[in-house]
């Protein structure tokens, strides 16, 4: 029966796919998962020789998309983008979820990461990394970090960063990035840790001071910049990431095929060209890294989310 089987699986990935592939996004379109989602779409089309049909459906925080995608048939003819929000943070913080970001789902590849950027007003009194943690120890209670909301990444890594240095610096949530950020320029706040791409104008024209980049190389469109280590705060690491994965049970050999397609399309300059103007690093992996990414990334913000009592707003 095994032996049977095992050839049905090879028989089945032999023949992938004969049908067209339906990718689903679940976020809105235009955003940086739906821009990456299709520009590498169209390239794995091409490589599987079938139309791969994009499907936004937002809502939940992306987690109505997960649920239909851990639903549907283990056949590789129904895949999702995975993120930070559906396949960590939104299962930490909602226990009424309808799936399990790691039993629910074959990790196919990684696609692309953004890492985050410590922005602070001009007019806050420091020029460094360490000189802003000794202005928030000076006086506690005092600065205003921003987010785009409860439970979201730049409120996570205002957390992280709260728990790494010892300071107190009191969260701002906002209905959205642009309302944060527009009033991080008017200095109605002072702080935010978000991925910078479209506010090069306010750094370059003076109004927003960049820190540090939160990852282990200096961002593309800010080589001035230090990471994090390099302004003395080594593991301070925040990413938006995005990532392919399958429902739980996809043949190995089907798997391993939307992999190496994944792989030869982010490895297109075009394509890295792209997401580079969205402020994402293309980054393929094999389904193993992708899927220990998971791992590594839910014990680290499980662990924030409990100690800093994150609770999602009513």
């Amino acid at each position: 029966m095994l032996a049977a089987l095992m050839l049905a699986c090879t028989a089945q990935a032999q023949t992938y796919p004969a049908r067209p592939v339906r990718l689903m996004v679940p976020f809105p379109p235009g955003g940086p998962a739906d821009i990456s989602s299709r520009v590498v779409g169209t390239r794995l089309a091409e490589g599987l020789g079938q139309q791969v049909v994009i499907e936004n459906q937002s809502g939940g925080g992306g987690t109505i998309a997960a649920e239909a995608v851990a639903r549907a048939p283990a056949d590789g003819y129904t895949l999702v983008i995975g993120s930070l929000s559906t396949l960590v943070t939104n299962p930490i913080l909602n226990p009424n979820i309808r799936y399990d970001p790691v039993k629910s789902f074959s990790p196919v590849s990684m696609m692309a990461v953004a890492p985050s950027m410590l922005l602070v007003n001009a007019q806050v009194p420091a020029n460094s990394l360490r000189e802003l943690i000794e202005l928030a120890k000076a006086k506690p209670g005092t600065l205003n970090f921003g987010s785009n909301g409860t439970g979201a990444l730049p409120h996570l890594a205002g957390e992280l960063f709260k728990s790494m240095t010892g300071v107190d610096i009191v969260h701002v949530p906002y209905k959205g990035a642009a309302a944060a950020t527009n009033d991080l320029v008017a200095g109605q706040i002072q702080l935010i840790f978000i991925v910078p791409s479209g506010l090069e104008q306010h750094v370059r024209s003076g109004k927003l001071r960049a820190l540090a980049a939160a990852s282990t190389k200096r961002i593309a469109a800010f080589p001035e910049v230090p990471t994090s280590a390099e302004a003395g705060l080594p593991g301070f690491e925040t990413y938006t990431w995005f990532g392919l994965a399958a429902p739980q049970g996809t043949p190995a050999a089907i798997v391993a095929r939307l992999n190496a397609e994944v792989a030869r399309a982010l490895a297109l300059k075009e394509v890295q060209e792209i997401l580079l103007k969205q402020g994402l690093e293309a980054r393929a992996s094999t389904p193993e890294q992708f899927a220990k990414f998971i791992v590594s990334e839910t014990a680290k913000w499980s662990k924030i989310i409990r100690s800093a009592g994150i609770k999602l707003e009513n």
